[in-house]
């Protein structure tokens, strides 16, 4: 395992991270394979999990909270985030920050989360939603500014909305924030032209999340792709989207190098770019515990690959199924 300084923060966390969001309940997942695999990339190197209290309202954290009593010789960092009070992802351009994250609540949900984990401090508390017309909104700083000073959480982090890398620039700027999350993959490049500059002047750190574009850069997914009842990749994966992404897949598959998959290949692209702190792909069984963290060994993508992947940059605009 390789190791990356995680910005201002100056913690040294594993490249590759570990998204908790399936094991929270999605379809399939299962608590005791859950533990297995948690535990097994502790053992890899793994030292920083991204979790959520709307992963499955606290489920996951309770999950993460019990990895931490079984792990207690080692150092993990907790990344976990608030939901919007509103329960609308992602948040809208009119949707006002007291509807959204008011102060009162914002303090509601740091402690809600640090009782399913079982801590007295969150290393990083993230917004799961973000509008950057809050930027300037005085009550949300003040309101971490009290968690910080009084010692309950030490880092503050943004979770950008699916496919708007533009709407975290502001906040950046006034320096309140540690850390932004967002979608960053073969297709979804755009990061790269604003928000990545700016991470690396101010020394943000930057976790890439969706790696896999939801399963699209597996390589497994067909048109014929369907999940259980309730599963939230029914709602993502409508015929105008699934088509279209299994397409954007086939078309990557001569670039795969030989002996490789094309999750190793996404991963590495990723990693490939320095702006990224760790990345986190969603886990949830030891098998891809294995192949995911197998691939933190430093050896990147050869320059003429990432050149062609960039000809797979996919522009999107959010929808109503984009969520």
């Amino acid at each position: 395992m390789r190791y990356r300084t995680f910005g201002r923060l100056g913690w040294r966390v594993s490249e590759v991270g570990y998204g908790m969001w399936g094991m929270g309940g999605w379809t399939g997942s299962d608590d005791e394979e859950s533990r297995g695999a948690l535990d097994l990339a502790v053992q890899l190197g793994c030292n920083f999990f991204d979790t959520a209290w709307a992963y499955g309202a606290g489920h996951s954290e309770r999950l993460l909270g019990e990895l931490l009593r079984r792990q207690a010789a080692r150092r993990l960092y907790v990344a976990t985030k608030i939901p919007p009070k509103n329960r609308s992802w992602p948040s809208r351009r009119d949707d006002p920050l007291e509807a959204v994250f008011p102060p009162d609540y914002i303090r509601e949900y740091a402690e809600l989360s640090l009782e399913n984990l079982g801590t007295d401090r969150i290393d990083l508390l993230q917004f799961h939603v973000w509008e950057d017309a809050w930027a300037r909104d005085e009550r949300w700083q003040r309101a971490v500014d009290d968690l910080r000073r009084e010692g309950l959480i030490e880092g503050i982090g943004i979770s950008v909305n699916r496919w708007e890398p533009w709407n975290a620039l502001e906040t950046l700027r006034t320096g309140q924030v540690d850390s932004v999350q967002v979608i960053y993959n073969i297709f979804d490049q755009a990061p790269e032209d604003e928000l990545f500059p700016l991470c690396a002047e101010l020394n943000v750190a930057v976790i890439a999340r969706v790696p896999f574009d939801e399963g699209t850069l597996t390589g497994n997914l067909t048109r014929e792709s369907r999940w259980p009842e309730g599963d939230w990749r029914n709602t993502y994966f409508v015929p105008e989207n699934l088509d279209a992404s299994v397409a954007r897949a086939d078309a990557l598959r001569p670039l795969v190098p030989e002996g490789s998959t094309m999750a190793e290949m996404a991963l590495r692209f990723i990693l490939s770019n320095p702006a990224v702190s760790t990345v986190i792909p969603g886990m949830r069984k030891p098998a891809h515990v294995r192949s995911n963290l197998a691939v933190a060994d430093g050896v990147g993508l050869p320059s003429e690959l990432i050149e062609a992947l960039r000809e797979h940059r996919w522009d999107r605009e959010p929808t109503a199924w984009s969520q």
